[in-house]
């Protein structure tokens, strides 16, 4: 079983091959294939290397799933003894990527 840590959007997200991951908005649609360069770590049966700070010849292929926007997340902004109150919502978009490949050296 092949592991890898990708990051993109600012995140890190750990992932294996045939597995769904849910990342910020790609701009590439439905059914496009999409590449990772920035891997971080790559886990193999035989060996784990890390990378300082990426994996060299290290490189994790998907195809995009769907686009979507998560749950809405609530919140309230509020000023002391000013009776001073905001509420507000948030949905994040996101794109969920099929992991269909992880090359390693």
């Amino acid at each position: 079983m092949k592991l890898a840590v990708i990051k993109t959007g600012g995140k890190q997200y750990l992932v294996g091959e045939g597995t769904k991951v849910k990342v910020e908005k790609l701009s590439q649609k439905e059914g496009k294939a999409v590449a990772f360069p920035d891997v971080l770590m790559t886990v193999t049966d035989k060996a784990v290397t890390l990378g300082e700070p990426d994996v060299d010849a290290a490189k994790v292929e998907g195809k995009v799933v769907r686009h979507g926007r998560r749950e809405k997340v609530f919140g309230v902004k509020m000023k002391a003894k000013k009776r001073e109150r905001k509420y507000f919502g948030h949905k994040q978009w996101f794109t969920e990527v099929e992991i269909t490949k992880i090359t390693t050296r």
